[in-house]
């Protein structure tokens, strides 16, 4: 209460709840009671693991886009973007497992492995006509395919990407809300992999020959970023003077009326207080809150190596860290085999087979590591108000291994 400058950070600690939002929200009011918004020093500081996962978001790769900048974009490239929402990942898995969804495209990433419950997800993918995956590297979801399947090599952000316009960069946004120039420094692995963009260009470019022609030279994107820049300030506020401003060291900052003039672009032009019931987290008797994690050797679905210095953990992981007293109670000891089954809404999913460890973790509640413990997360266990998987709260029982 007497601090005069309070930074809250989170991760997904907070994000991966039933009442997630309600959490982040009451944070925010905390914050704002205490005049920690607007003030040097001060404020929400949201912690992604992604580099550009913020980026993503500013310039619109978004199933809900507003309404404001689809009219931008259009005004801006003459594309007549569709306005009905896309989806999730969750209404996706859903989407393909249904029928209606028929294609998937991958930019990157693991889809199999990092969504909620693996089964489902694994069985949607088989349901597509053509999966097709822009990766860097080999990975699960590769072996998880449509009817057909593609795998689209592509550059590393770390590997120099040289077209005929010269060497180029691309452009990220940090959770800051700072953007800046990224640029590769590494021989490629093979002169024949093409960069993201040219891939995404030359994807547009194949479909624009057959949904007619948007007018847009889809080649020049890919052969200079800087054009892909320009349509970026075009079309999206607060990216005046990209191009330039991208070069200088650190890059720049995008508006943040809070932050820049304390003002709130809100209906009412104030700071908005949201007031929810907040209730603890409880399995009931008998269960447990399972909660998946990840290790020091690790960096999202990809697994350098078994050992987890961060926990004391070596040569493993299919592991349940669990409070001392929850083993004493069930006559558990270190090393135990058992299975786990989450409950959710009349639905059991089941994993067998896994370690017990002592751990000091609050009793009740137990820990696995992610992706391995995904198969039990269930895919309609989601946060009220954003619709992520509940991964840091999964009801589950245990059961020694037969």
């Amino acid at each position: 209460s007497k601090s005069k400058s309070t930074i809250v950070c989170w991760a997904m600690g907070l994000t991966q709840h039933r009442n997630s939002v309600a959490i982040i929200q009451e944070i925010a009011n905390l914050l704002l009671l205490g005049g920690h918004i607007g003030r040097p020093g001060a404020g929400v500081c949201p912690v992604r693991g992604h580099s550009n996962v913020q980026g993503d978001r500013t310039v619109g790769i978004n199933h809900n886009p507003s309404a404001q900048f689809l009219s931008d974009l259009h005004n801006s490239t003459g594309i007549a973007p569709p306005t009905k929402p896309g989806v999730d990942s969750v209404r996706a898995v859903k989407s393909m497992r249904g029928g209606t969804a028929k294609v998937f495209l991958s930019m990157g990433g693991n889809f199999v492995s990092a969504m909620s419950d693996t089964k489902a997800t694994a069985s949607a993918l088989s349901n597509c006509s053509i999966t097709a995956q822009v990766s860097t590297k080999p990975n699960r979801s590769h072996l998880v395919t449509g009817r057909t399947a593609l795998i689209l090599p592509c550059l590393g952000r770390s590997e120099k990407d040289h077209t005929s316009m010269g060497e180029q960069f691309v452009s990220v946004e940090n959770s800051m809300g700072i953007v800046h120039s990224s640029r590769g420094s590494s021989k490629p692995a093979s002169r024949l992999l093409r960069s993201e963009p040219s891939i995404v260009s030359g994807i547009a470019g194949a479909l624009d020959t057959r949904i007619g022609r948007s007018g847009i030279a889809w080649q020049d994107l890919a052969e200079d970023y800087d054009k892909v820049r320009d349509m970026i300030e075009a079309s999206i506020p607060g990216f005046e003077g990209y191009n330039e401003r991208v070069r200088l060291d650190g890059g720049f900052y995008l508006p943040n009326p809070p932050r820049d003039s304390r003002t709130f672009p809100t209906e009412s032009g104030y700071a908005n207080f949201r007031v929810h019931d907040l209730s603890g987290a409880s399995a009931g008797p008998g269960r447990y809150l399972m909660m998946t994690i990840r290790s020091h050797d690790q960096y999202n679905t990809t697994i350098y190596g078994l050992d987890d210095r961060y926990r004391g953990i070596n040569k493993g992981r299919r592991v349940v860290l669990m409070n001392q007293s929850d083993m004493d109670e069930n006559d558990w000891s270190e090393g135990d085999m058992v299975d786990l089954t989450s409950h959710f809404e009349g639905t059991e999913l089941h994993a067998r087979e896994w370690y017990i460890v002592p751990y000091d973790i609050p009793k009740g509640n137990i820990a696995t590591y992610f992706p391995e413990a995904n198969v039990l997360v269930p895919l309609d266990s989601v946060a009220e108000g954003s619709n992520t998987p509940t991964s840091k709260s999964v009801v589950v029982t245990i059961r020694a291994t037969d």
